[in-house]
C-alpha cells in the first residue's frame, strides 16, 4: 500500500469484525480475498459518492446536447467546462500521457477514442463516452452509448444489448460472490445474442486512484477470482463486439483501441459499490 493510502486507513473506521471473520472463512476455503485496502469506509465511500454525483451530472449534460454534425472536440469542451464549474478535475487529461479530458469512441472505436475539432458526428453513428472525475481527492468513472439521428437496426440492437450485458453483471455483483460470477454473467449473456465480449480490457477498483484491484474481467467462470466483500467499489464496463472479439491499437496515437475486423463495438459503463445486502450503482 502507497502512503496515501495508508494515511487514509489510519484515519477512517476499523472495518466491522464480521466482515473480517467472514473474509477469513473465505480465506481458509482457498478463495481469493482483497487486501483490506480495498474495503472502502464509510467516510471513503461518501467522498466517492459526490465524486460519483458530477461524473453522472457530466453524462447528463452530454446527453442534453449531443447531436449529429458536431465535433467530439465539443464533447471535450462540455465535459471539461461542466467538470471545472463543479469544483473538480477531469481525470483523464494527461493520464499517462493521454491529451484530453474524456474518451469518445464512434462505431468500430472499443475505447479510448481521441476528441476531436475534425472528428464530427454524424447520422447513424453509435459513441461512447467515457467520463472520469476526481473531487476532492477521489474518483468516479462511467460511460454511456449514444445513437445519433437514425441509426440501423444492428446498430441499435447492439447498444440495447450490450446495457443488458451490463445489468447481467450487476445482477451478479452481489456480496460474497465473485469477480469470476460478474465475467460469467456478462459472457454468457453476450454470447448467447451472437456477440463477442473484449478480453484485453475490462473494469477496475476505483475511488482512491483512477484504477485499483481488482481487474475485473467480462469473461469468467463461476465462482473464481476474488471474493466481492461489501465496502469495495469497483467498475462493470463491458465492450462488446458485433463480429470477433479481437481488438488492435492505433499505432499512430498509441491510445485508440479498434476492432480487429472493423465491425461496431459498444460499451456501458457503471461504479458500484458492493453492499451487505446487493449492490448500489454510484455513477452510471
Amino acid at each position: 500500500m502507497d502512503e496515501k493510502t495508508v494515511k487514509l486507513m489510519d484515519e477512517q473506521e476499523p472495518i466491522p469484525s464480521h466482515i473480517l471473520e467472514r473474509m477469513e472463512e473465505c480465506r481458509k476455503k482457498g478463495m481469493e480475498v482483497p487486501d483490506p485496502s480495498l474495503i472502502k469506509r464509510p467516510a471513503m465511500i461518501q467522498g466517492i459518492i459526490e465524486s460519483s454525483k458530477i461524473n453522472t451530472g457530466v453524462l447528463d449534460t452530454v446527453a442534453a446536447q449531443i447531436h449529429d454534425g458536431m465535433s467530439t472536440q465539443e464533447i471535450d469542451d462540455i465535459v471539461s467546462e461542466y467538470t471545472l464549474g463543479h469544483g473538480a478535475v477531469c481525470a483523464p487529461l494527461h493520464f499517462e500521457g493521454y491529451p484530453k479530458s474524456v474518451c469518445t469512441s464512434i462505431n468500430e472505436e472499443v475505447c479510448h477514442g481521441i476528441p476531436s475539432r475534425h472528428r464530427k458526428l454524424h447520422d447513424g453513428d453509435i459513441v461512447n463516452v467515457d467520463v472520469s472525475t476526481i473531487y476532492n481527492g477521489w474518483y468516479s468513472d462511467a460511460s454511456r452509448m449514444f445513437m445519433i439521428g437514425q441509426v440501423s437496426e444492428a446498430r441499435r440492437k447492439l447498444v440495447e444489448e450490450t446495457k443488458k450485458c451490463l445489468e447481467a453483471g450487476l445482477a451478479a455483483a452481489k456480496p460474497w460472490a465473485t469477480v469470476g460470477d460478474i465475467g460469467y454473467a456478462v459472457s454468457k449473456y453476450a454470447h448467447s445474442r451472437g456477440y463477442s465480449v473484449v478480453r484485453e480490457l475490462g473494469g477496475h477498483g476505483v475511488g482512491i486512484e483512477f484504477h485499483e484491484d481488482p481487474f475485473v474481467s467480462h469473461v469468467g467462470k463461476q465462482h473464481t477470482g476474488m471474493v466481492l466483500v461489501p465496502g469495495m467499489i469497483f467498475t462493470i464496463e463491458p465492450m462488446i463486439n458485433a463480429g470477433k472479439a479481437g481488438v488492435v491499437i492505433d499505432p499512430y496515437n498509441n491510445w485508440t483501441i479498434y476492432t480487429n475486423d472493423g465491425k461496431d463495438s459498444a460499451q456501458w459503463e457503471h461504479t458500484i459499490l458492493i453492499t451487505e445486502t446487493g449492490n448500489e450503482i454510484l455513477t452510471y
